[in-house]
């Protein structure tokens, strides 16, 4: 994702998987304080990345822009101190 920023996930709910529109993306696991490490992970060539830190399976869907999930509300949004 040159030249933009890249995007940030979390799965607060405990989604067993989370489908997303972008194939380079960073995990935070849940928010903070319950967040893990923020991973960055590339699917490359693949459709499917699990988190190393809180397993959870994301699944590229080229039908999503690079903010939307599916289940909604995954994108993680850092709040201004």
């Amino acid at each position: 994702m040159a030249g933009g920023s890249i995007p940030h996930f979390q799965n607060d709910a405990g989604h067993p998987a989370i489908d997303i529109g972008v194939k380079e993306f960073m995990c935070t696991g849940a928010n903070p304080p319950f967040d893990h490490p923020h991973v960055f992970l590339d699917m490359g060539d693949d459709d499917e990345k699990v988190c190393p830190y809180c397993s959870t399976l994301y699944r590229y869907s080229p039908k999503l822009k690079a903010t939307e999930t599916q289940p909604a509300d995954c994108l993680y949004i850092d709040q201004a101190a």
